[in-house]
């Protein structure tokens, strides 16, 4: 769950705007910074340590030497968020806080959400708030993220089997357009879904398996007693109004695992057949 606000402008016009993004050097934000920068925005991007080199895709990016501005700050610091956020037109919250709590990514993310809706309606910000499902996809920032775990475990042998469960997914650079689209609908509000399929996690498998036969795939399920879950349905249609043309998850994960292998996250085994992102 990521969360997108508009405060009071002090730039009358749609061109030279300035954005917030919080946590910046994050999977989800660094395609996003990516986007902005694309589009013509300045964005002033939060991160723990500017000068830290994990950082330096995002100097890296088209157009960062002229408007990028990484600012230090984190979530308990609020004088660097104030800073951060002054003179911005917007704010796209992506950071998310720290915890030893195991069971605290969704409880964390709904009281999140609650706690932005309350602080919007106090003081009538005007708050969109995009719910993106399991993100995949290439990565910018050099380090793996712990989404990007759900599919290397099943492609450097630590994952025997795979589990009788079901799982949405969406495409890393789909979520950051769907946060500009957002952004720039003058009728956007609410929640939305940013999803693009479900599957079986026999079914990524099996898909991962056909793209990447060199890797050592599970074959089996580690629940064999009980039928397969069956996918839930969704609807994305408010972010396909929005134009968003979702990338098919099989292409997705072709691009994930291509991703892995050039950050030297995932060794490249030779194959006797190329993979294509084609594959059904």
């Amino acid at each position: 769950m990521t969360m997108e606000s508009h405060l009071p402008s002090t730039n009358g016009t749609t061109d030279g705007k300035t954005v917030c993004v919080t946590g910046a050097g994050g999977f989800i934000a660094s395609w996003l910074v990516k986007l902005l920068l694309e589009r013509g925005y300045t964005v002033k991007g939060t991160v723990r340590n500017p000068d830290d080199p994990k950082n330096n895709h995002l100097k890296a990016l088209e157009g960062a030497k002229e408007r990028l501005i990484l600012c230090k700050a984190d979530l308990l610091d609020l004088d660097g968020l104030r800073a951060a956020v002054e003179g911005c037109d917007g704010v796209f919250h992506t950071a998310s806080p720290v915890t030893d709590d195991p069971n605290w990514y969704c409880y964390g993310k709904a009281v999140a959400e609650k706690a932005a809706y309350e602080t919007a309606a106090e003081r009538a910000i005007d708050l969109v708030v995009i719910n993106p499902v399991l993100v995949q996809g290439p990565l910018l920032q050099p380090n793996i993220n712990a989404s990007l775990m759900h599919v290397l475990k099943y492609l450097n042998g630590s994952a025997k089997t795979y589990t009788n469960a079901v799982q949405a997914y969406v495409d890393v650079r789909d979520v950051a357009e769907a946060h500009v689209r957002v952004f720039e609908a003058p009728e956007a509000k609410g929640r939305y879904l940013c999803a693009e399929s479900v599957l079986h996690r026999g079914d990524v498998v099996r898909i991962l398996a056909k793209l990447f036969p060199e890797y050592p795939l599970p074959t089996k399920c580690s629940d064999e007693k009980n039928p397969p879950k069956k996918p839930y349905k969704f609807s994305n249609q408010r972010l396909k109004d929005l134009g968003i043309e979702f990338i098919p998850v099989t292409q997705c994960l072709y691009e994930t695992v291509k991703s892995l292998q050039e950050k030297g996250h995932l060794p490249i085994v030779p194959s006797e057949t190329p993979p294509s992102p084609q594959i059904s």
